[in-house]
């Protein structure tokens, strides 16, 4: 089935359609390579074609990249490489070609899709929300590889352009238009035929490209005595944000600094041969996998439909379920339910302040946001929740005021309302407790900020109904969330795993070990904060309430709990709260990120003023293996339905490095034998918390994997 489309009009023009069958977007594939390559050589030797229009036959989207699934399958550096060049070869014919190639961009050109656009001659774009421009493979852990690190720089800028490969941030189009990326603005209607005309203007000399006003700081930074500095700071910043974890933003500079030392050639060879080596490398493996799944998950699971949600109701209007209403408003109407008429006010300025935001990136306009705010209702009164399909309660995490506001609600709740939970570790089967319906009780375990965090974890008892199961997905989905469905239990899946975590890193500072340590070396690992950073953010009040909870039911393992945490919040340590926690914070300003130093004042509670040095790789493996152990039992228990949701929670959910793919692919990479060898070495050293898993030691003897 072909994938493009050429159409020869009177007027001279070609129009060249790219509609990726069975796909709801269009995606660079080795099969499109060769349907290109044929419709080029028919344009080349055509006298009649005076010019060509690359468009979509897909509303509201260009290209959206590579065929990931193809770059998955990659399993040698040549081949990568082989794919790379292939792709160059076509673009440069473009951008060589002496007939004008004009791209007409409505929706997102992502990756090799831009490359496609920065290949033509001239790029128009639709004034769109929708219209996004980016070069995200680095958030893949590749890099362009059809040309963009050379192209890229030299129509918009080094200064500008290399922060936009580095980070793969997404221009909307009228910044494009700014900086230079794109040509002209048009509406979406009729945007092919627009585009035909300037090819028209731009073969008979019409029209010319636009030149972009760079400033002279910009243009400074370009010439040969500061391009060297550029590069330099670059890799500084580089080596601080990742930690040498992640080889394609290193390697993007080098792209880009071997094409202004050594010209635009040397530059695409060394960008086809970087980019073979990533895409058979384990990370960019890791990271692509991470994405299908995350895809995948988006996807209807099982046979059980789910039933609309036409009004979604929440209880508490404290920071989560403000959070909460803030990613539901774009879908339905919210009824936010709070006894506090101040705390409902703090909760309608959260949200209005958040589709401000929005309408500054011009994600949306400004009628747009009154209408989504016009869907905010706040209320004292539990009978305005009887419309609400979904009712979310997100008060404090203690199990009798759960109860006693289930009971509320269940009074005055439509008769086929699910009710939900947002709940981090509370068993949801004691929430349910005496509950006229316990079958359409669940838990929506949402992540802290709502609108930030990608990760909805559903949980659900043996007496919760499939359809409410269903339903609960399905709307955590179109808030935008990646979500599993876990088993209930202490700590469900995420918090579970997270608690021995926590528990290990406050066991070594007791040892002796020094914060700053602890936390250097699992930044180093791969997290982006350190664990005991981690505990001042969510609260050292908090983790004790936590804490206690899990207390006795791991300790039959070895996994004991230890009282450090209530020491400190007993002597007035909440952590950032209260700006007393492992670290100090001198400075709050909003405008400033607060100065953090290391409050070597915990030490007289946790372990005493005498501390060591402890090695980063013991303090790694004590903390890593001790999660990924316990995300083995979950699996064991049937907590976590597969290994593929057990890696996307961790990531999404706790920041367990992405480019090691999840505690499963980490422990396949490792090799299964090997960490049970470890794990036994630590177990001799500190006790039985390290004992393996069951199914970890049967499946090393079986020689199995957790992923095929």
């Amino acid at each position: 089935m072909s994938t493009i489309t050429v159409e020869k009009r009177p007027d001279g023009v070609a129009l060249i359609t790219f509609d990726t069958p069975d796909s709801k977007v269009n995606v660079l594939s080795a099969e499109l390579f060769d349907e290109i390559a044929a419709a080029l050589d028919a344009i080349e030797n055509d006298a009649s074609v005076r010019a060509c229009v690359l468009s979509s036959g897909k509303p509201g989207t260009f290209i959206a990249g590579a065929d990931l699934k193809q770059l998955g399958a990659v399993k040698s550096v040549e081949e990568g490489r082989s794919f790379s060049r292939r792709g160059q070869a076509l673009l440069d014919r473009i951008a060589a070609s002496r007939k004008p190639f004009v791209a007409a961009i409505d929706g997102p050109a992502l990756g090799g899709g831009l490359e496609v656009a920065l290949a033509c001659h001239y790029i128009l774009a639709s004034d769109e929300p929708r219209t996004v421009l980016a070069l995200p493979e680095v958030m893949l852990g590749l890099l362009p590889g059809g040309g963009g690190t050379q192209r890229l720089p030299r129509r918009i800028g080094l200064p500008e352009a290399l922060p936009l490969m580095l980070t793969g941030r997404r221009l909307r189009a009228q910044r494009a238009y700014r900086v230079g990326l794109v040509d002209a603005l048009t509406s979406p209607g009729g945007i092919a035929e627009t585009a035909a005309r300037a090819a028209l203007s731009l073969a008979e000399g019409k029209l010319r490209r636009r030149a972009p006003k760079r400033s002279w700081i910009n243009r400074l930074l370009e010439t040969p005595l500061l391009r060297p500095i550029v590069f330099g700071q670059a890799r500084k910043q580089i080596r601080a944000r990742t930690r040498g974890n992640y080889p394609a933003p290193p390697h993007i500079i080098d792209c880009v600094a071997t094409g202004y030392s050594r010209g635009t050639k040397a530059g695409l060879e060394r960008e086809s041969a970087l980019f073979g080596e990533l895409t058979a490398g384990e990370v960019a493996r890791n990271l692509i996998g991470l994405f299908e799944n995350m895809n995948e998950m988006k996807k209807p699971a099982g046979r059980t439909e789910p039933r609309p949600v036409t009004r979604l109701g929440v209880l508490g209007a404290g920071f989560m379920g403000s959070g909460i209403a803030a990613v539901s408003v774009p879908m339905v109407p919210v009824t936010v339910k709070d006894i506090s008429d101040e705390v409902l006010g703090k909760c309608a300025g959260y949200v209005r302040n958040g589709l401000d935001r929005r309408v500054r990136s011009r994600a949306i306009s400004g009628f747009e946001r009154d209408r989504q705010m016009a869907r905010l209702h706040l209320t004292r009164d539990d009978a305005e929740l009887a419309r609400a399909q979904l009712i979310v309660e997100a008060v404090f995490e203690d199990v009798d005021l759960k109860r006693k506001i289930l009971a509320s609600i269940e009074a005055v709740a439509s008769p086929d309302a699910v009710f939900a939970s947002n709940t981090s570790a509370l068993p949801i089967a004691s929430i349910a407790e005496g509950a006229a319906h316990p079958e359409r009780v669940l838990g929506m375990h949402y992540f802290s900020p709502v609108p930030k965090m990608p990760l909805l974890e559903i949980v659900v008892t043996e007496q919760t109904a499939p359809w409410a199961v269903a339903t609960a997905r399905a709307f955590g989905i179109r808030q935008g969330k990646t979500v599993i469905v876990v088993k209930d239990g202490p700590g469900f899946y995420t918090s579970r795993i997270l608690s021995p975590f926590l528990g290990e890193a406050m066991i070594l500072t007791e040892e002796g070990a020094r914060v700053e340590e602890i936390d250097r070396a699992m930044k180093d690992f791969g997290y982006p904060v350190g664990p005991l950073a981690l505990l001042d953010e969510v609260g050292i009040d908090v983790v004790a309430h936590v804490a206690r909870n899990f207390g006795e039911l791991y300790e039959h393992r070895g996994l004991r709990a230890t009282d450090a945490f209530d020491r400190l919040y007993q002597a007035g340590y909440s952590g950032r709260k209260n700006r007393r926690g492992f670290y100090r914070y001198e400075i709050e300003d909003k405008k400033k990120k607060a100065k953090k130093q290391v409050n070597e004042e915990v030490y007289g509670l946790v372990g005493g003023a005498q501390r060591r040095s402890v090695p980063s790789r013991e303090i790694a493996d004590r903390l890593s293996l001790l999660m990924i152990n316990e995300a083995v039992y979950c699996l064991e228990e049937g907590v976590i339905a597969s290994a593929r949701d057990g890696d996307v929670g961790a990531i999404l959910g706790l920041g367990f490095p992405p480019f090691r793919g999840g505690p499963f692919r980490y422990l396949d990479a490792l090799g299964l034998p090997a960490v049970i060898e470890r794990m036994e070495t630590l177990r001799e050293a500190h006790g039985p918390r390290f004992e393996p898993a069951p199914l970890l030691r049967r499946m090393a003897s079986e020689n199995r994997t957790f992923h095929s």
